[in-house]
């Protein structure tokens, strides 16, 4: 029981207190005597590190955080998580201990990553930063047309940055950025062009040696084309000044054999700009569209090659615009060209190519779909004396005047005339080839003309005769019934 006896007298708690103050004070003293002598022989760098690992050993995470970076950011590729992949390879150092290689056939270096679950650290402006690839696999369940169900694994890359949290606004602002600008100075020294079809992973390296100087193109058409794509990659500011998505359209159309893929391949490697070719025969719906349209990357050009013959697409002035079979639809393919869709991504270039403009819907052909429409013509003058100079290293002969003649009378495409010139090694013998094979096109067509005007000779006699028996037919029928008038009286 408690009883006042048993109170401790102020004296005594008066002397307890200030033992227990004066202690208090010593301490306080002692730990700030420790700390300052610590502040001096210890850098502020390697005390942070050594309070982050002793948070971590105490089960302390809350000082650092994890910023996730995964590959895909929706149905378009996460631009981040390409330029970190590029950005760590120049990090790689002796203590990660597995890494990815891989070497396509014409690239002439390694292309080496970093494994899932390796960690790289990296120090930018006395911060550090933890590097992480992480890969999870999950089942991915499909129906075929039958409805039977197909099931396949889908690997999903992220990558994580972890930091101290009170670097956040350092990390975002400053250090991203710069991993950005570091990765894209990279990427344009090493980039080897790829060539992909949409819709599926795998690429080849595009090794198509096209350039603009080889093209057996007119030379002004030529220059024409090299400002235009000049002036469309320097015009980013003015693009998003005027409101209009930084994308081009060009229209290649002409007869077959007359270089259009070359000069696609001439526009890649004169940009450096990786192509996705689009087979739209392959696609059963807009929203598949869409969807591979949305996942090519920026500085790209996509080509749908004869895009009369690619799809099932109709002249809307030519009446019976059926879609019915197929939920596949110009206005879908217009939509991503010219519509909403089209802002989704930078600096991107269309290409259609076809043998017959005039098959297409002119829909797709106004500006602001395909703002260039470039006529790629049979073979010209020029155009034989840049592939005469090209495959026999000829600037001038003396049959060369004979050819440019020939040339202007007869249509000859650019490939046919390379084809003559690679028959032989020997410049004079390749040359007197052309020749012959230019005097025997001439002579065919000469005879096609000479057929052509016997059959409409043919079929104007043959109408004539036509004419003739109508009206002595006519003039017969007119004379009986003059005569049955004249009976009838």
């Amino acid at each position: 029981m408690f009883s006042v006896s048993n109170m401790p007298s102020t004296t005594s708690v008066l002397s307890t207190y200030t033992t227990f103050a004066a202690s208090a004070m010593l301490v306080k003293t002692v730990l700030n005597e420790v700390q300052n002598l610590t502040n001096q022989l210890i850098p502020q760098q390697l005390r942070e590190k050594i309070l982050t690992k002793l948070g971590d050993l105490m089960g302390n995470s809350s000082s650092q955080m994890t910023l996730v970076i995964d590959e895909n950011n929706g149905l378009s590729i996460n631009e981040m998580f390409e330029a970190s992949e590029i950005y760590l390879r120049t990090k790689i150092s002796p203590s990660v201990l597995r890494l990815k290689v891989s070497k396509a056939p014409h690239d002439k270096t390694f292309s080496i990553t970093i494994n899932k679950g390796e960690k790289i650290i990296d120090t930018f402006e006395d911060i550090e930063v933890i590097w992480q690839m992480i890969c999870t696999e999950t089942q991915k369940t499909t129906s075929d047309y039958d409805g039977y169900l197909n099931s396949e694994k889908v690997e999903r890359r992220s990558i994580e940055l972890s930091f101290h949290k009170k670097y956040k606004e350092k990390v975002l602002s400053t250090y991203l950025p710069c991993v950005l600008e570091m990765s894209k100075t990279i990427k344009e020294e090493d980039k080897v062009l790829k060539l992909q079809p949409l819709g599926h992973y795998e690429n080849v390296n595009l090794d198509h040696p096209s350039t603009f100087d080889t093209l057996a193109m007119d030379p002004t058409l030529k220059k024409e084309l090299m400002d235009d794509l000049d002036r469309f990659i320097k015009r980013r500011k003015f693009y998003k000044r005027v409101g209009k998505a930084w994308k081009r359209g060009y229209l290649l159309h002409g007869p077959p054999g007359t270089g259009k893929s070359s000069l696609i391949a001439a526009m890649a490697n004169y940009l450096k700009f990786d192509i996705y070719d689009l087979e739209l025969t392959s696609l059963q719906s807009n929203s598949e569209l869409k969807r591979l349209l949305v996942s090519t990357a920026n500085r790209s050009i996509l080509v749908i090659e004869d895009i009369d013959c690619s799809s099932n697409f109709q002249n809307r002035e030519a009446g019976g615009y059926d879609q019915g079979d197929s939920q596949l639809t110009l206005s879908g393919l217009l939509n991503f060209i010219d519509g909403l869709w089209s802002c989704c991504g930078d600096e991107r270039i269309i290409v259609f190519t076809t043998n017959h403009k005039d098959r297409l819907d002119p829909a797709l052909l106004r500006p602001g779909r395909m703002d260039m429409h470039i006529h790629m013509s049979y073979c010209t003058p020029s155009g034989f004396k840049i592939l005469a100079c090209n495959y026999l290293g000829l600037t001038d002969h003396s049959l060369f005047t004979e050819i440019e003649k020939l040339i202007t009378e007869v249509e000859v495409t650019p490939a046919e005339v390379a084809e003559e010139l690679m028959k032989s090694e020997e410049a004079d013998v390749a040359v007197k080839g052309l020749v012959k094979y230019l005097h025997m096109k001439k002579t065919e067509h000469v005879k096609a003309d000479t057929e052509g005007e016997k059959e409409v000779r043919a079929e104007d006699k043959e109408s004539e005769e036509v004419k003739v028996e109508a009206e002595t037919k006519g003039r017969k029928t007119n004379k009986r019934k003059a005569r049955r008038g004249r009976s009838r009286r």
